[in-house]
């Protein structure tokens, strides 16, 4: 399972998806994160250049480039939720705290 994360320098999770300044790429398998890897995606300081359009049209690049199949947070818009799920992904929402901890609970909790 691959699961799109926003993440603080301190490895939590950060509460604002579309304005995160860095997110984490993981990967669970048999239970375990076999890959972790962070990415500084600078969506806070991109936020407010251009479309609203513009901007989901940037945060659907990337999780659809790196094969995202759960996009876990603490909360987002509607828009964004409805573009993501519309992506066929499975959005999350409510998490806090350790990012990998999160990670790998939300795994842990497969959903159809």
């Amino acid at each position: 399972m691959i699961i799109c994360v926003p993440v603080t320098s301190t490895g939590d999770i950060d509460p604002r998806w579309g304005r995160a300044a860095r997110v984490a790429i993981a990967e669970v398998g048999d239970g375990d994160l076999t890959r972790w890897e962070e990415y500084d995606v600078a969506w806070d300081a991109l936020h407010d250049t251009g479309t609203e359009g513009g901007h989901h049209a940037r945060v659907a690049g990337f999780v659809g480039e790196h094969g995202t199949e759960v996009v876990l947070a603490h909360h987002m818009g509607d828009p964004m939720i409805r573009m993501l799920e519309q992506m066929g992904l499975d959005v999350r929402l409510g998490a806090s705290g350790d990012a990998r901890r999160a990670v790998l609970l939300a795994a842990a909790e497969r959903r159809p």
